[in-house]
């Protein structure tokens, strides 16, 4: 089984290892699950998530797999590499969510992309429960060093606090 690369995924440790790129509003906060308002998570073990605010709250790690242990030959190889994130919102305020990863060479210039369309979860018409963002990189070429994955988002009313999209679970795996 591939081990996940991404360093406190679900905020067990607060927000230690994520660079916060934007930290808007009330700011970045670990909940513990449900929250208010909120839904349990899916699956047993996870009992955190990172919460947004109502401006734009981003956080990112860079992954470097030299330091990680894979070799040069294995990363040329082009191994599946495969992101997950879980996101929900909450059931009396909308919000927005976003991710983006890349696949980065040795002087961090991108490989290749993964950046979906921004979700927006409006409770009267969504149900905000935790959904997955799923997608394996192939094929992109040799050079692959380092891989950055961000997200967030925010709250779509402004209020003061945490009611922008809940993000947890998150993973990078490679299939060496």
């Amino acid at each position: 089984m591939s081990r996940n690369l991404l360093k406190n995924p679900s905020g067990e440790e607060e927000l230690e290892f994520w660079e916060l790129t934007e930290n808007g509003g009330s700011q970045w906060k670990v909940e513990e699950m449900p929250g208010d308002c909120g839904f349990d998570f899916c699956s047993d073990g996870v009992t955190k998530y990172f919460a947004t605010s109502f401006e734009l709250c981003l956080k990112r790690q860079v992954i470097d797999l030299l330091a990680e242990g894979y070799t040069d030959e294995q990363l040329d190889a082009q191994p599946a590499v495969t992101v997950e994130d879980w996101y929900c919102g909450r059931t009396d305020c909308g919000c927005t969510y976003q991710m983006s990863v890349y696949l980065l060479d040795n002087d961090q210039e991108i490989i290749q992309d993964f950046k979906p369309e921004p979700v927006t979860l409006d409770p009267d018409c969504d149900d905000c429960s935790w959904k997955q963002v799923i997608h394996t990189f192939s094929e992109y070429g040799p050079g692959m060093r380092f891989i950055s994955f961000e997200h967030g988002g925010q709250d779509s009313k402004f209020w003061d606090g945490w009611f922008g999209v809940r993000v947890t679970g998150s993973s990078v795996t490679l299939e060496v």
